[in-house]
């Protein structure tokens, strides 16, 4: 669909939702199991850098994000940073996977590269419908997980420092997209489906997609 209308960009905001919420769970799952204190407090801090990102971004009527413009260009802005974000906690976590055994860490990329598929999904379906070339939704897709490489290494390097903070930076991570998720995607998803019910059942299915696969790779 080269130019969807608003009512099927609302259930591509309910899918992007959906796909966030598996991803902000598993984070705060493998936070859990390593500092509940420091994810607490991770969380938190997320939760009040989307805020704050949001009262400032709504503060320039001027923001644009190539053809986009107002509420459209700042929940891009918002979405791509929030997933870039998230990407830095991936890229501390597997510098440090792979401080415990080149095993463990070759597992851990494979999982986090299996789920940078979903999560690029969720950018671009987010910026497509909003105008925003498949092309260049890529791109963003791509850039936001450029953190991962970068801090992957010096992670490795330093995993003693870096692994008192991963589960803060989980945390992080996490509270940005629950954020997005519940005072942004999911509200709009219901007001342009005119629906209160069907784009939360778009959001379940998706979450459910991302956890199946999740389990999978558990297993």
């Amino acid at each position: 669909m080269p130019k969807p209308g608003r009512y099927w960009l609302g259930y591509g905001n309910a899918a992007a939702a959906g796909l966030m919420l598996a991803a902000s769970g598993q984070l705060v799952y493998e936070g859990w199991h390593q500092s509940p204190g420091r994810l607490g407090a991770g969380l938190v801090a997320g939760l009040l850098f989307i805020a704050a990102s949001r009262w400032l971004l709504g503060r320039f009527d001027g923001v644009r994000v190539g053809d986009l413009r107002g509420a459209d260009a700042r929940k891009s802005l918002l979405i791509v940073g929030v997933m870039t974000i998230h990407s830095v906690a991936e890229g501390v976590g597997i510098g440090v996977s792979f401080g415990g055994g080149a095993e463990l860490g070759l597992f851990i990329s494979l999982a986090i590269a299996v789920h940078n598929i979903p999560e690029g999904l969720a950018i671009s379906l987010v910026l497509v419908p909003r105008g925003v070339s498949v092309w260049k939704a890529g791109a963003w897709s791509f850039f936001s997980s450029i953190p991962q490489p970068l801090l992957a290494v010096p992670a490795f390097l330093f995993v003693l420092q870096f692994r008192d903070y991963l589960a803060a930076g989980f945390g992080f991570a996490a509270g940005a997209m629950g954020w997005m998720v519940l005072r942004e995607l999911i509200p709009e998803a219901r007001k342009e489906t005119r629906s209160t019910w069907r784009p939360l059942v778009v959001a379940a299915a998706a979450a459910a997609v991302l956890g199946v696969l999740q389990a999978l790779l558990r297993a």
